[in-house]
């Protein structure tokens, strides 16, 4: 049996929710918070396999408290429910490496099926908030700074790219600060991964 901690503020949807999913015969809804100061408690009491957080409300807060979950339950999984984000709100969600992530317009099934996937160990992102992220998401270098991180993502060293494109060696460590910057990477490696992840390179 699954255990779910239901967490969502209006006290009718989350009835209603708790009522879809005890429905499903590998599902029980051991306990509901309606305030970001409950999750935690009442996850650390119920023990729950899977806790589902609307992140909608008192966004900052609530990822925060996912974020608290993973590291103090690293048995429990997290299946975060948002609405239709802003980009830079979705890109914030996703950098939590959330297990789960579904949109509230999803269909019902599919916050099932979440539920099933994250708790059996895989990541289950809601496929339109994914698309919503890949049409989104578009290349934010310039051609200039596209041609310094291929170069640095072939080994080339900083003086061998300056030589090749007739740029300083500072003009070279600005650009590639620039693009760790832009990218929101952590370093060189880090956005090299990053432009690989999204077919930039």
């Amino acid at each position: 049996m699954i255990r779910v901690l239901l967490v969502e503020e209006n006290g009718l949807l989350r009835g209603a929710l708790a009522a879809l999913l005890t429905r499903e015969d590998d599902i029980e809804v051991v306990a509901e918070a309606g305030a970001d100061g409950e999750i935690l408690a009442r996850a650390l009491s119920y023990r729950p396999d899977v806790v589902v957080i609307d992140v909608d409300t008192h966004q900052d807060r609530a990822l925060a408290t996912a974020g608290e979950l993973c590291e103090r339950l690293p048995e429990c999984r997290t299946l975060l429910v948002a609405g239709t984000p802003t980009l830079e709100r979705l890109r914030r969600v996703l950098a939590l490496r959330p297990p789960g992530l579904i949109g509230k317009d999803a269909p019902s099934d599919r916050l099932i099926e979440g539920i099933r996937k994250v708790v059996g160990g895989q990541r289950y992102i809601d496929p339109e908030l994914a698309l919503l992220v890949l049409d989104a998401m578009e290349n934010p270098l310039t051609p200039r700074e596209r041609e310094v991180l291929r170069l640095a993502a072939d080994g080339t060293p900083g003086t061998e790219i300056a030589d090749r494109l007739s740029l300083s060696v500072g003009t070279v460590r600005n650009h590639l600060s620039a693009i760790t910057r832009k990218m929101g990477a952590r370093n060189r490696i880090d956005a090299i991964r990053i432009a690989r992840e999204s077919g930039w390179l």
